[in-house]
């Protein structure tokens, strides 16, 4: 029999989504562009895993390896700098010829309860980022991290975490100089459709997001047409 409690839950998150959807079209319609982090800098980012240091179930935390990937740093709000904004760093990751999945960061704390709130900070490379929601994995749900390494401010270390858990590094993350050959306007992150292989989304998690991300895609098409590429 289904747990009420998670039927219960599901429910209030489709319609928290549903309304949060409501919000983001309004606001992305106003903008003509994203209604969260309208702008942004994308760039090229080099990934080294040495692997977990204990087994997660999940290949690409566990396995060592490279990933040349899709690096956006973006202000939540757009304020302008130096203005404090919840900044974020979206992760677009090769699975596999012609695939990808999306890992989203976005500024918090790296306390027991700081990384599940999001925190303002003036530029890149003061505060670490982290997923806010846990994913769910053969060994549970788990959290991702990047945190700046001091002095480094396009290295980042990357890290995982069970909820009450340590951070655990299984690599690093450097951001180049050089521009990403796909133009800012043309990539559309969504860890929901575009799921890195073992980080599974949680449904209630889903279910924020979905709506969200449905809602600011349609308010872009409104205004400019069809996106190029999801």
């Amino acid at each position: 029999m289904t747990n009420p409690l998670r039927c219960l839950g599901q429910m209030l998150a489709t319609f928290v989504g549903r309304v949060l959807g409501a919000a983001f079209f309004v606001l992305g319609k106003a903008r003509g562009r994203k209604a969260l982090h309208p702008r942004g800098e994308v760039m090229e980012g080099l990934i080294a895993r040495h692997g977990a240091d204990g087994r997660t179930g999940v290949g690409w935390l566990d396995e060592a390896g490279t990933d040349h990937v899709a690096v956006r740093l973006s202000r939540s709000l757009g304020l302008p700098a130096p203005h404090p904004d919840v900044l974020g760093m979206a992760l677009r990751i090769p699975t596999q010829p012609g695939r990808f999945g999306d890992v989203l960061l976005a500024t918090s704390g790296t306390g027991l309860l700081g990384r599940y709130v999001l925190l303002p900070t003036r530029r890149y490379g003061l505060r670490a980022y982290t997923s806010l929601f846990p994913y769910k994995t053969p060994v549970g749900p788990l959290l991702l991290a990047a945190i700046p390494t001091p002095g480094s401010p396009r290295q980042y270390e990357l890290a995982y975490s069970r909820p009450t858990g340590p951070l655990r590094p299984f690599g690093t993350l450097e951001v180049a100089q050089t521009t990403y050959r796909g133009h800012d306007l043309d990539l559309s992150f969504d860890p929901v459709l575009n799921v890195v292989p073992g980080l599974e989304t949680y449904h209630w998690a889903a279910q924020l997001r979905r709506f969200s991300y449905a809602a600011s895609r349609r308010a872009r098409e409104h205004r400019t047409g069809p996106p190029t590429s999801q």
